[in-house]
């Protein structure tokens, strides 16, 4: 390959908490002892652990090597190499700099957005498993969650129940729904008729859709992302769709995101909210890095991190099937994240999913507690690692969790 992803990188000390593990960001932390002889490998937060794409630090230093650093416009380059991004790997065709809006990060555009789709109190419809980050922004905004259930088909491939969205909308009176495509944490990746049946509902019965994207950009084994907003012109124009180059190119201590909206009055309320704080400003780093992320070379190391992705998934998948009998899992079509099912494994051991856990981290396989995702059964794996790591890993947890 012609980028370097196989160097392990030392990030402790480096302000990386994918190592450096501040308790409230694990869970109960405080009580495990690494054993000797292990080191940490992190696989909790979703985060990789590559070497940046070359042009991300040239065009940073770049801009820092010029000793002024006071307020600026942001640059047309800046939406010119969004649209280009968009035309080239997801088939959008007619975006212009004017659909194109910031945010500080995709949760912080959520909640812009929830606030001019809903007042609060409301009831928002989400699917579960659900990402962490949704249940903060709506517990913490004082919105009302209904969760609809994912289900596994006789393939264990994760669908929506259609029935169950359409039923709990009506009950609940919901005119908001938070769409995670590909979806976090089971790592599906809707097809289109998938996703039109879904904005059939929406449509239906007059609701607004927040579309989270931000793992558009990582679609493994030749899937392909199918953007909300282009299955048809109702998602176009009732869709708020949220992207960011920080899951792509694992930028997200730089901050920065951007958001999609053809409807023009949205777009002018999601505008005027945004601005309230008066702090939703991009950082002009931020703005170089992404241009750096989108230049020629960020296309070809996309292609290679997801064909570095998709071996990891596809080994560990299989590496589960063979040795972690009660483990089981649905291969995720994008991401770099699995969700285990350890239901079956831990009722025939006797134990809960917390010892479950510990006994990974004191390997040190920092994997994640799945109940955060309402899945009380559920472990998340991060496999944005060097090969050998995520063979490392599992290596521990064959010898000293399952098969212990």
């Amino acid at each position: 390959m012609k980028y370097d992803f196989t160097s392990h990188i030392d990030r402790v000390g480096k302000d990386a908490i994918a190592v450096d593990l501040p308790y409230n960001r694990v869970g109960n932390y405080s009580d495990m002892q690494l054993r000797d002889g292990f080191d940490i490998i992190p696989m909790w937060v979703a985060d990789m652990n590559f070497k940046a794409c070359p042009t991300i630090p040239a065009a940073i230093i770049a801009r820092a090597e010029h000793p002024a650093y006071g307020y600026y416009a942001v640059r047309d380059e800046y939406y010119d190499e969004i649209i280009e991004w968009q035309r080239r790997n997801h088939g959008i065709t007619d975006l212009t700099k004017e659909m194109i809006g910031y945010e500080n990060g995709v949760l912080g555009g959520v909640a812009s957005a929830l606030r001019i789709l809903c007042s609060r109190g409301d009831t928002v419809l989400v699917h579960s498993p659900t990402y962490i980050g949704f249940t903060m922004v709506l517990s913490n905004n004082g919105y009302n969650v209904i969760h609809t259930p994912l289900v596994k088909d006789e393939n264990g491939v994760w669908r929506m129940d259609y029935e169950d969205m359409e039923k709990k909308i009506v009950e609940n009176h919901i005119h908001t729904a938070i769409f995670c495509s590909p979806h976090n944490p089971c790592g599906r990746v809707w097809e289109k008729e998938e996703i039109e049946k879904a904005m059939a509902i929406y449509e239906k019965h007059d609701v607004y859709v927040i579309s989270d994207e931000i793992w558009s950009d990582l679609i493994l084994n030749g899937n392909t992302h199918i953007p909300t907003q282009s299955v048809n012109e109702w998602a176009k124009m009732h869709t708020i769709s949220f992207y960011a180059p920080s899951k792509t190119f694992n930028l997200a201590g730089l901050i920065g995101s951007y958001n999609i909206v053809y409807n023009e009055r949205l777009r002018d309320r999601l505008i005027k909210e945004e601005s309230l704080c008066h702090y939703n400003s991009m950082n002009v780093l931020s703005m170089h890095a992404l241009i750096g992320a989108y230049k020629e070379e960020g296309y070809e190391w996309v292609e290679e991190l997801k064909q570095v992705l998709s071996n990891n998934v596809n080994w560990a998948y299989d590496y589960i099937q063979e040795h972690f009998k009660g483990v089981t899992l649905s291969k995720p079509e994008g991401t770099y994240m699995l969700f285990l099912d350890c239901k079956e494994w831990l009722n025939e051991h006797d134990m809960d999913l917390n010892t479950l856990i510990h006994l990974g981290w004191e390997v040190g396989v920092m994997w994640q507690d799945g109940s955060q995702f309402l899945d009380p059964y559920a472990i998340r794996m991060n496999l944005a690692l060097p090969f050998d790591r995520v063979q490392e890993a599992f290596e521990r947890l064959n010898t000293y969790v399952f098969n212990r």
